[in-house]
């Protein structure tokens, strides 16, 4: 009976070990659950994401299947404090074992498993969480778990064969997931302590290997208390390890937690272009236009995604190329390498100028000016039932709406889950904030934002240089750059004058200033500087004369503007709907890529470009799969874009736009402001030999805006962000840009000389 049951236990060992022999090497081989191949393991994060760079062949992004833009830090940028932390708190055999620990195992089999103890510890080492982190999927159950645990054993077997100690530490700190938008080690240093990870010191570097363990749970502003306790725990086990003395030990743990009161993620600004690569990417994965796939209300997207299909190579590029094996390209499992036109340099004076004037200035003024206001954010002039109905048509269109709502909840539970306060991280220009407030405060509260957008381009090429699409990525993400549109007001004028230039007219051509009506509609200005007076054009677009306007349209006909309009590259299909002499005015929605791509053809000899975004495109081993040239077409001739420099150049000095050179910029400088009805929109384009900028500014809805014009208009919105960010450009001295440079044009050009053989000296007996 002994023998046979001795004989029992041998036979169930054995057996025991043959399965686990059998499950293992299976498990290897990836015949039960998932196992990464080789090359997979080679390079597990980076293998299939695109990486994005910028003109100056810096990395800027990349794109990831879980679309975390995860910047990578070598080993030999970390802190040494980050690399002992890690090791102290979460693996202090790290360096001794191939993957895994079994003395750590073995304990946590016996203390947890067997006795029960949930706060003996784990016996996960750092690269077996790596390869939980890269390859599992989030376990709904134990049992799940349970299961997983082998295949992330054989995972880190592998780990340690392909890569070094220090690549697996890099590795780990670069893929984990921080919270707050910080993705990576090297984006959590920036926002908890606006540092870099080479520059954090040992109670910095605790703080955030103790969030390592529960982001959520030990998150410092959120948490501080505990987050505070969990970081003297990782002081402790750096201790105990022998990182640190015990006199250290008891000097940093009676430190505060000394994280900033604010997060720093908002005031980053480094030139990655945020807006722009989240532009890029819907871009180039776009599918062909279909009527079916659009609203009713969108039929204008259509028709201008409809063109950028037909036109712009770069537009779908994902979906009209395909690999060898059939298959149209995807920016996620594909491995590109995307060079875009962006310049870090430029990218990061452009942020700067708009957070510099918007957010240290602007915005304060609209606080001010909106602090005694019943109907603060909005303008005064609106009833408590429109405001009503601009809440509403907003709630619906928040994620919280559509999730409840998807989920059956009904409108009473939907208005009081609006209604009931809830954590949440809200911006300020200062840093996030984490504070309790009802989802429909929070709406008022972001409304109260002024936004903007500003974009630069290449004159020659198009060259796309800089593209804020908005005053914060993380929390504003509608892109006013090339996605929003609105109406341009004034600055649509050089358009018009262009025309006329084609017409035969000239900036000398004089016309009556004087108020008339056209039909049904009678053109207001806000001045009456040389009423009645015979002016010329220049005079007219320098001070932005409604009257002369709209003496030219009526002159020349809505249809030729139109037509004019859409060669700019101004493709919105509703300005045909407009075609009124009202049109002369602004009142269509353009976005400010467009404009910038239009005013290239003033700078470049009458040739406007096209947006260029991207250079060339490489597939994952280096070879170039696309290269993109500049798209160009012939608006007005020579001379005429001579002419019109000649009346853009009379706008900064002495017109509108003249206040530019109170900020010390005193080269060759051409630029149009524009404002629209009740101070909703304020615009500035600027224009120098080299490069073509634009800059708009105004509320998320045309009801939020200054009350007074003092503060609304062109000049004061939009103007100062263009001059910081000249300013700026100018200053730097790598890039190629010459504050003294010339517009290119012939010596002696004589602008008052007609192209057209019908000279006209005047207009003015069409109103006779």
């Amino acid at each position: 009976m002994r023998r046979t049951f001795v004989h029992f236990l041998w036979g169930a060992l054995v057996s025991i070990l043959l399965f686990s022999a059998v499950f293992f090497i299976a498990v290897w081989f990836g015949w039960i659950g998932y196992m990464p191949d080789m090359d997979d393991l080679a390079n597990p994060i980076d293998k299939y994401a695109s990486q994005v760079y910028s003109s100056d062949g810096k990395l800027i992004g990349t794109w990831n299947l879980d679309k975390a833009n995860r910047v990578a830090v070598d080993y030999n940028n970390l802190s040494p404090h980050l690399v002992h932390a890690l090791v102290a708190t979460e693996d202090e055999r790290f360096y001794e074992h191939s993957g895994i620990d079994f003395i750590a195992l073995g304990r946590a089999i016996i203390k947890r498993g067997i006795m029960g103890h949930a706060s003996a510890g784990g016996g996960s080492t750092i690269t077996q969480q790596l390869a939980k982190q890269l390859y599992s999927e989030k376990a709904h159950n134990t049992i799940e778990r349970l299961l997983q645990k082998p295949i992330e054993w054989v995972i880190a077997i592998k780990l340690e064969r392909h890569f070094t100690k220090e690549e697996i530490i890099a590795m780990y700190f670069n893929y984990f997931d921080f919270l707050n938008n910080a993705v990576g080690i090297k984006h959590a240093a920036n926002t908890y302590f606006n540092k870099e990870p080479r520059n954090l010191t040992v109670t910095e570097a605790a703080t955030l290997v103790g969030m390592c363990k529960n982001p959520s749970m030990f998150n410092p502003h959120r948490h501080p208390e505990r987050c505070l306790q969990r970081r003297n725990v990782v002081l402790q086990q750096m201790r105990k390890s022998g990182y640190l003395t015990q006199a250290e030990y008891e000097d940093y743990s009676a430190k505060p937690l000394d994280v900033p009161e604010h997060l720093f993620a908002a005031k980053a600004v480094d030139g990655s272009a945020a807006y722009f690569r989240e532009f890029l990417r819907q871009y180039m994965m776009a599918k062909e236009p279909s009527r079916d796939d659009y609203p009713s209300w969108n039929m204008r997207q259509f028709t201008i995604d409809s063109i950028a299909w037909a036109q712009d190579p770069l537009y779908g590029w994902c979906n009209k190329n395909f690999k060898r094996n059939g298959d149209p390209y995807n920016i996620y499992t594909d491995g590109l390498r995307i060079f875009t036109t962006i310049d870090t340099r430029m990218q990061k004076y452009a942020e700067n100028a708009v957070r510099k004037y918007v957010g240290g200035y602007l915005q304060e003024q609209f606080n001010l000016n909106m602090q005694y206001k019943k109907n603060a954010p909005f303008s005064s002039s609106l009833s408590h039932q429109q405001i009503k109905d601009i809440l509403n048509r907003t709630i619906r269109q928040t994620t919280r709406y559509l999730t409840l709502k998807e989920q059956g909840a009904s409108i009473d539970e939907i208005r009081r889950s609006f209604r009931t306060p809830v954590e949440m991280t809200l911006f300020s220009y200062h840093g996030d904030i984490d504070t309790t407030m009802t989802p429909i405060d929070s709406i008022l509260y972001y409304k109260s934002f002024l936004r903007a957008a500003f974009c630069s381009m290449d004159s020659k090429t198009g060259a796309v240089k800089a593209y804020v699409g908005g005053i914060d990525f993380d929390h504003f993400k509608y892109d006013m750059v090339m996605m929003g549109r609105r109406q341009v007001g004034s600055t649509i004028k050089p358009f018009l004058y262009a025309l006329a230039m084609q017409n035969g007219m000239t900036p000398c051509t004089t016309i009556q200033n004087i108020q008339r009506r056209y039909g049904n509609w009678m053109p207001r200005n806000s001045s009456r500087a040389r009423y009645g007076a015979m002016v010329p054009l220049l005079w007219g677009l320098q001070h932005s004369n409604n009257w002369v306007s709209a003496a030219l349209i009526n002159q020349l006909g809505p249809s030729q503007f139109v037509n004019i309009l859409h060669d700019f590259g101004l493709n919105n299909p509703d300005i045909d709907k407009n075609a009124t002499p009202v049109l002369c005015l602004g009142p269509c929605e353009v976005s400010v890529g467009e404009m910038v791509s239009a005013y290239t053809a003033f700078a470049n000899h009458g040739i406007r470009c096209a947006p260029m975004f991207v250079t060339r495109i490489e597939d994952s081993r280096g070879n170039v799969i696309a290269q993109f040239q500049p798209l160009m077409n012939e608006v007005i001739s020579e001379e005429d874009s001579y002419q019109m420099i000649d009346m853009l150049r009379a706008v900064v000095n002495g017109g509108t736009a003249g206040r530019i050179r109170s900020y010390g910029l005193d080269g060759d400088i051409a630029g149009k402001t524009g404002t629209t009805n009740n101070n909703s929109d304020g615009w500035f384009m600027g224009v120098v030999p080299q490069l073509v900028s634009g800059c708009w500014v105004g509320g998320e809805d045309r009801d939020i805006h200054f009350d007074s014009g003092s503060l609304g208009q062109g000049a004061t919105m939009a103007l100062p962000v263009w001059a910081y960010y000249m300013q700026q450009i100018y200053a730097d001295k790598t890039l190629p840009y010459d504050p003294k440079a010339l517009f290119d044009i012939p010596k002696g050009f004589d602008f008052c000389a007609s192209s057209d053989n019908d000279d006209t000296n005047g207009i003015e007996e069409e109103f006779q």
